[in-house]
C-alpha cells in the first residue's frame, strides 16, 4: 500500500478523525448507494474505486497496532478515566 493511495481513500470516505470499522462500514454503505452504477450520480469507475478504497482501509484497520499510553487511553476512552484501579 502506498501512502498516496491511503490518503485518497481517507479523502474519498471523508474521514476527518478517528473512526471505527462500524463507522467505516456505514459510510461505505451510504456511498455505495450514491455511486452504484444504477444511480444518477453513479458509475462503474466510482463504484469500483469505492470498493477498492474500502478494502484498503479495512486491511489497514485490521493491521493497525495501538499504543495505549495513559494519555492515548484517556483520549479514546474518557469514561474510564475515573476508574479506581487506573494508575
Amino acid at each position: 500500500m502506498e501512502y498516496e493511495e491511503f490518503e485518497r481513500a481517507v479523502d474519498f470516505f471523508g474521514i476527518l478523525t478517528n473512526t471505527s470499522k462500524k463507522d467505516l462500514k456505514n459510510k461505505y454503505l451510504k456511498l455505495s448507494k450514491k455511486y452504484h452504477p444504477d444511480m444518477p450520480e453513479g458509475s462503474e469507475e466510482k463504484f469500483k474505486e469505492l470498493q477498492d478504497y474500502y478494502e484498503l482501509l479495512n486491511r489497514y484497520m485490521d493491521s493497525f497496532a495501538y499504543s495505549f499510553d495513559e494519555e492515548e487511553f484517556k483520549t479514546q476512552f474518557p469514561s474510564f478515566t475515573n476508574y479506581k484501579n487506573w494508575r
